[in-house]
């Protein structure tokens, strides 16, 4: 385990623990952030914890070619009139992805610090929101990080009727032009949608060949 201080760097994915635990310690820096993402790290930590940083063995991630649509989707599909947008509101599908009580968990990871600390990538053009409104409301959304190597590292989701979280996440996927997406952790929600694990190291070649 290594403790980081001001100094930007991380140590070799290869030491993280059996549970992918890297790091502790450092900031939330644009540099360091950036450099995290780059090399296949990210920060999950909750309120009042130090700021924890990951690289777990395997990966979960989606090719967007693999992407299944079950016929209850598609009728979905057929059925509501959502309207999906990209970074139409980054903040208010941050904050929302904050609020969102998550099983397992007693506060949220996505504290006002990381809030900060995504609105000012957003604003570098080096975060994505993906919105989903019912009319005017904002019904689901999630967010990540975009390397511009074609890679696309999800963050969080939130949604607040069945399915629409689905509904942008699809949309997102069959309009993209990303090789890869990287959704860190499994969960089933994601498996059902074509998701898979796949070792570290297939990752972070894939990773280092984009960048």
């Amino acid at each position: 385990m290594q403790y980081l201080n001001e100094d930007i760097w991380f140590p070799n994915v290869n030491k993280a623990s059996p549970e992918g635990l890297l790091a502790i310690g450092g900031d939330l820096s644009i540099e360091r952030l950036l450099l995290a993402y780059k090399t296949g790290i990210f920060p999950w930590f909750e309120t009042n914890e130090p700021i924890l940083w990951w690289s777990p063995d395997p990966r979960f991630v989606l090719y967007p070619e693999k992407l299944k649509v079950s016929k209850s989707m598609k009728q979905v599909f057929r059925n509501k009139d959502y309207k999906v947008t990209v970074n139409k509101d980054f903040r208010a599908v941050i904050t929302q992805c904050a609020l969102v009580k998550r099983n397992g968990q007693d506060g949220t990871w996505v504290t006002d610090a990381m809030i900060e600390a995504y609105v000012k990538l957003h604003k570098l053009g080096y975060a994505k929101s993906i919105e989903v409104w019912n009319n005017n409301d904002l019904v689901a959304g999630f967010y990540g990080v975009d390397l511009n190597n074609g890679v696309f590292c999800g963050e969080s989701m939130f949604t607040k009727e069945s399915n629409a979280s689905k509904v942008g996440f699809i949309s997102f996927i069959q309009n993209t032009n990303y090789k890869l997406i990287d959704c860190q952790v499994y969960t089933n929600h994601l498996e059902s949608l074509g998701a898979e694990e796949i070792s570290r190291d297939t990752f972070l070649k894939f990773l280092n060949k984009s960048i």
